[in-house]
């Protein structure tokens, strides 16, 4: 798959390769371009048709026409015999553009015509700005690991390397079937042995610097699926797949520290070209809340004291009640006998509840414990109750409850009938405070002793101040960003690089045991972890003919025990069987995609200084957290251990907008409404499917795809290769200066629609461009086919590549510059303008734009029903206003 990391690309003069033309005697008759297709389109109707008669249609216009199989199979093995996009040496005399794209999971179902439209996009881009004289790094590869791959390969019977490498071939013929200009040596697999072990680097350089640790988490363990679900995927304490129960269980996992990074990572955001709905959501995911903690002491546990933390410390004179999470290692200790088999029981049949199902539950239940807090200011005691609605995972594991000023908290009291105490009122004079709900609002402080009359700012900022005086608190910044779990119970993932001491009891001998044995006694000291040596890296996943998940916690790599123990010097060991999750591979592959060849390193310096940052990053928006916040976590912490200069990954990111199903619907198999990208290739081309997809509307814009609506655009492709055939036909170097204008303008509107990623619109105004010199009657200009094909080429490659050879060029287009443009030549010297009579219009001029009023009621009068509406009347007035307005009065 790989070959040299850089290679040297040949200028235009020596990448010169004699291509003949497809025969120019394919015409057709002339076609219309449908009026919708004049102008950019942002919504395309949603109703029904027939795919295989659009499609038969299509087919049925081919004979006479554009021979898109001939040509586009030319062109593609063309590129590929030329290696055409291989990536230059970087000459930084010039400047760079890295365009990527988020790389797919190679399902078994292969593409859809969803996929290909953020490539088209990219694709459209790199092409364009290797025009543009920029040099490109365009690579493609695969997110190979995961758990569809290792189910699926379970439900077929296969091993799941096989099942991936079979997804990747077919994934990469329809790529390379839709001319996408990738540099496939730079393609890499997260699955490819050689990634995998520098995969395996990075998790160990954040092992060594703190980042990546063990810990106890409390996790949603499925017995039956033999894996941890994430919160999203469980419902009422059941498994989104399959309703299997859900234990919520702490067990021994590896987290990566991000929260280390909060910080960083809510301020690197700063300065990037992102859509402002992403940032947000990073934002949000990272949830920083400037407050302060305040110490409630536990009555009758001496030295035993409750955290919270609020944002709202101007509200403390008004805590009723302390709520404490299910999990929390108070509780015990503050449960009274009295109330122990209420709170065991409640604890356990909550403990159970995903945190999403807990926090997004309408009805918030609890329990009393018994016990009392004492107010850290007022010394007032309140009971201390525990409640589904507090996390454990989230601040303290605890909060204090102001009823009066808090929703939630006013709800729970009225359903357990408990104290409600307003101590914050609005500004204005007069103003009550309703006894029916929380005022939430700021306000003015009252019922709070020495912070009386204070506002809402300056009183949270005095009981701060307490506090810390007191030292029972203080000023505190947290998160609702949580540490990473980066441990997966399955088969199919990256081999965690850790291993562990192996211990027998007192008096064994361990060279006369082997803990393989199933009756051998020994127990695996998990808090005395070993890194692997870098110089064993990879470590590589065993085979397994079961590697089908179990009910033991450790993961089924845990059954592949010559592979998990192991001797070494005369002692025995026990490797990690948890595996890496899917995210680790996809939060660097933009490095390795720079250097992929690198045997010494998991990029060199020279290639982060070539490429780094990524300039144009476009992907779906469903990974508008996850993903690129893991990944730009990994790269700040490359950033501090010296490996890239760049502070952040994606300096430009673009989402691409969901194409829906003929039906309005998400695509998928179980509605039926998949449409394969291979059918449209095969019956209409590849370019057709590219510049459809760059025509349905904007790009960030969601579409439903209507296959009959691909027909338009066909029309428009035969339009172009009827153009230019016919300027190579009569070869006419004269150029009208109507034609000359229309030209320029159309280069000047593409130029700026390729520049703000407008395909939709760049296509409409190539559209006018073309039905204008199709209206020649066949004396077509050569210059002006010639700029054609070139604008066309980013959009429409094959057609591009065609064309301009069919008007006598022997290299490729794929660096011939850019069109230029006069800016001069795009001004119009003439405007049109209504003539109204009496404030109707009754006609219209055409003038020169500094025509003065005696010219323009000069040509006024020359318009029949202008001349009509004056007849026997007196003009009594003009108003004129020149270019805009021209207003005769009369009676």
């Amino acid at each position: 798959m790989f070959r040299t990391a850089f290679a040297y690309v040949p200028n235009i003069a020596r990448r010169s390769v004699s291509v003949s033309s497809a025969n120019s005697s394919y015409r057709t008759s002339s076609l219309v371009v449908p009026r919708a297709f004049h102008t950019a389109t942002t919504h395309l109707k949603t109703t029904s048709v027939d795919d295989n008669e659009s499609a038969n249609t299509a087919a049925a216009e081919q004979p006479g026409g554009y021979p898109f199989a001939e040509i586009e199979s030319k062109w593609q093995k063309f590129w590929e015999d030329n290696d055409t996009f291989k990536t230059p040496v970087r000459n930084h005399e010039k400047e760079k553009k890295y365009v990527l794209d988020m790389f797919p999971y190679p399902s078994g179902a292969g593409l859809h015509v969803g996929h290909p439209e953020g490539y088209t996009a990219s694709d459209a881009m790199s092409r364009y700005w290797r025009m543009k004289g920029f040099d490109v790094l365009h690579p493609m590869g695969w997110d190979s690991f995961g758990l569809p791959a290792e189910q699926y390969a379970i439900n077929t019977g296969t091993q799941p390397a096989e099942t991936t490498t079979a997804n990747i071939a077919n994934f990469k013929r329809q790529l390379k079937s839709l001319g996408f200009s990738y540099d496939w040596e730079k393609e890499v697999a997260t699955t490819d042995i050689d990634y995998v072990k520098w995969t395996q680097w990075i998790f160990l350089q954040m092992y060594k610097k703190g980042l990546a640790q063990q810990s106890s988490v409390a996790v949603n363990w499925c017995p039956a699926l033999g894996t941890v679900l994430a919160n999203e995927e469980v419902i009422n304490g059941l498994s989104e797949r399959g309703d299997h129960p859900v234990k919520r269980l702490p067990l021994r996992q590896w987290i990566l520290k991000i929260t280390d990074y909060a910080d960083r990572l809510e301020a690197g955001l700063e300065g990037l070209d992102w859509p402002s709905g992403t940032m947000t959501s990073q934002k949000q995911w990272i949830g920083k809340s400037t407050g302060c903690n305040a110490d409630f002491e536990v009555d009758g546990l001496e030295g035993e004291k409750i955290t919270v933390f609020t944002t709202r410390a101007d509200t403390l004179m008004g805590v009723t009640y302390v709520t404490l999470a299910p999990e929390h290692p108070l509780i015990s200790a503050v449960t009274t006998e009295d109330n122990k088999e209420e709170v065991d029981k409640y604890v356990q049949t909550t403990s159970s509840r995903s945190d999403l199902d807990r926090t997004s539950a309408k009805d918030k239940t609890g329990v009393f414990t018994g016990s009392y807090a004492i107010h850290p200011i007022s010394g007032d005691k309140v009971p201390i109750w525990v409640g589904d609605y507090v996390l454990g995972s989230y601040g303290t594991g605890a909060v204090m409850a102001v009823p009066a000023h808090d929703d939630r908290d006013f709800e729970f009291a009225q359903k357990y009938n408990l104290d409600v105490v307003s101590v914050v009122k609005p500004k204005k004079e007069g103003a009550e405070v309703s006894d029916e709900e929380a005022f939430t609002g700021e306000g003015v402080s009252f019922n709070s002793g020495e912070f009386d009359g204070l506002t809402t700012k300056k009183a949270k900022k005095a009981i701060t101040y307490k506090l810390s005086e007191m030292n029972k608190g203080g000023a505190k910044i947290t998160y609702k960003l949580r540490d990473w779990v980066f441990s997966r119970q399955r088969y199919w993932g990256e081999p965690i690089p850790i291993y562990f001491p192996v211990d027998f009891p007192e008096g064994v001998n361990p060279e006369d045991v082997d803990p393989k044995d199933d009756d051998c006694e020994h127990t695996i000291n998990y808090d005395a972890a070993i890194p692997v040596d870098e110089s064993e890296l990879p470590l590589k996943l065993p085979h397994m003919v079961d590697f089908q998940p179990g009910t033991d916690p450790a993961g089924c790599l845990s059954r592949a025990k010559d592979w998990r123990y192991f001797q070494q010097d005369g002692k025995w060991f026990a490797r990690e069987t948890n595996t890496m999750p899917q995210w680790a591979g996809s939060c660097w592959y933009y490095f390795r995609y720079t250097d992929p060849n690198n045997s010494k390193a998991a990029f060199s310096s020279k290639a982060d200084e070539d490429w780094m940052p990524v300039d144009l990053y476009i992907g779906g928006a469903e990974h508008a957290v996850l993903h690129l916040l893991y990944a730009r976590f990994w790269h700040q912490v490359m950033f501090d251990l010296g490996y890239t200069k760049h502070p952040e990954p994606f300096q430009k990111l673009v989402h691409q907008g969901m194409i829906l199903g003929t039906d309005g619907e998400k695509m998928s198999k179980s509605r039926g409404n998949v449409i394969n990208p291979d059918d449209i290739v095969d019956v209409q081309g590849a370019d057709a499917l590219r510049m459809y997809e760059m025509f349905m509307g904007p790009l960030e814009a969601v579409k439903p795809w209507q296959t009959s609506q691909v027909s338009g655009v066909v029309r428009f492709q035969k339009k172009v290769y009827n153009v230019v055939t016919s300027a190579v036909e009569n070869n006419v170097q004269e150029m009208s200066q109507e034609t000359t204008k229309i030209l320029h303008k159309t280069m000047k509107k593409v130029t700026e629609d390729m520049e703000g990623m407008s395909f939709n619109t760049a296509i409409s105004a190539m559209m006018v461009l073309t039905n204008h010199l199709q209206s020649l009657d066949g004396q077509v200009p050569v210059e002006a086919a010639e700029k054609l094909a070139l604008m066309v080429s980013p959009i429409a490659p094959h057609l591009g590549e065609e064309c301009w050879s069919l008007l006598g060029n022997k290299e490729s287009l794929a660096y011939a510059p850019w069109v230029e443009y006069d800016e001069e030549l795009c001004v119009d010297n003439t405007v049109k303008m209504g003539v109204q009579v009496n404030g109707k219009v009754r006609g219209q001029i055409e003038i020169p734009k500094d025509a003065d009023q005696e010219l323009a009621m000069a040509e006024a009068m020359k318009e029949s029903r202008v001349e009509a509406q004056l007849d026997g009347k007196d003009i009594k007035k003009i108003i004129f206003v020149p270019g805009r307005i021209l207003n005769i009065v009369a009676k």
